[in-house]
């Protein structure tokens, strides 16, 4: 199966987790962990990325980051290499240490809270994992960037960036007390990660940012869609973005060919009494694939045409324009476009 295509743009934000090979650390002691931080603030001055948040556990990483330029990509190959390359020759080994693809989850950074929701999920890693035990601060665990946001600008990582989840806290001014309320918040978050209804209500919480491929409304997979869809059509297009895209797709052209039906005075209960070949669906035809991106199998199936050759004929049979009442139906349908 052909990879799905990794989604770039301006001032894009991702939640990338990547993990070893196989489950295996790629982490096997805190100069390791040293030496790929040093590799990620690498990056950020080579791309200009802005990290909003991160955690380095033993065999995966988080990085909550924005790339002003559209440059992930380009990116993460420069940090999974490089680290790639030292770590094996520091330990002697030889091969991959990553396993296959990392994720890339796209969040709509615009939408209030997403930024707090996202970095309360990294930070909290450790606790989850039982790095930091009960009564122990979260700040006890130095490989996230947690400690950072408790620090004054002048002892924080330099390459992490708080104004966004401070932000979404109400606070607008790095001050003091700022910090130290998002340090309450997470403390709180932490108390509740350890009891059973409480992770629960978390858990809940997080399930966007550890399914699926984006975090955000409709005008946000909207947006998503135009900005990648240019390049895929029909079935090839659903082969690389998957049900939950084509749920979307499918969306959109049942309401135009609700539309469509209206304006040519037709009932949708009707379409199945009619010919398989009758003019107003041939035109129909010719408006869903104009005007969406669904599949002549959608097509052929919602308009009753059966074979889907009639829907490719269809669609040539408009477009040539020979026929009057195929004109007549076409210019109905394009003046309520």
């Amino acid at each position: 199966m052909a990879r799905k295509p990794r989604i770039e743009f301006a001032g894009a934000v991702y939640h990338v987790i990547s993990r070893g090979d196989r489950g295996e650390e790629i982490y096997q002691d805190d100069e390791d962990r040293r030496l790929f931080l040093q590799f990620l603030g690498g990056v950020c001055d080579r791309t200009g990325w802005l990290i909003h948040a991160f955690v380095v556990m033993t065999n995966h990483y988080h990085l909550l980051l924005e790339t002003p330029e559209a440059n992930l990509v380009v990116g993460m190959k420069w940090l999974q290499g490089v680290y790639t390359q030292r770590f094996n020759l520091r330990h002697r080994l030889r091969g991959h240490l990553f396993q296959g693809r990392y994720k890339a989850l796209l969040i709509d950074g615009e939408e209030p809270g997403h930024f707090l929701q996202a970095s309360s999920y990294i930070h909290l890693n450790p606790v989850r994992a039982g790095l930091v035990k009960v009564n122990q601060p979260l700040k006890i665990y130095p490989w996230s960037s947690f400690p950072s946001y408790l620090a004054s600008p002048r002892k924080r990582i330099e390459w992490v960036y708080v104004d966004r989840v401070f932000g979404d806290l109400g606070h607008q001014r790095d001050s003091c007390g700022t910090r130290e309320k998002y340090g309450r918040y997470m403390e709180e978050l932490a108390k509740k990660c350890r009891e059973v209804d409480g992770k629960r209500e978390l858990e809940d919480k997080w399930k966007p940012l550890r399914r699926g491929w984006y975090m955000g409304d409709e005008a946000y997979l909207s947006r998503l869609l135009e900005l990648m869809g240019k390049n895929l059509e029909g079935r090839a297009r659903e082969s690389y973005l998957g049900d939950e895209l084509r749920d979307h797709d499918e969306g959109q052209a049942l309401r135009m060919l609700k539309r469509g039906l209206g304006v040519l005075g037709i009932k949708e209960s009707d379409l199945e009494a009619r010919a398989k070949g009758a003019v107003e669906k041939q035109v129909l035809a010719w408006w869903l694939r104009k005007k969406t991106v669904v599949s002549r199998r959608w097509v052929s199936e919602k308009l009753g045409m059966g074979d889907l050759s009639r829907v490719t004929n269809a669609v040539r049979k408009v477009d040539s324009g020979k026929e009057s009442e195929i004109r007549w139906c076409k210019m109905k349908l394009e003046g309520n476009s």
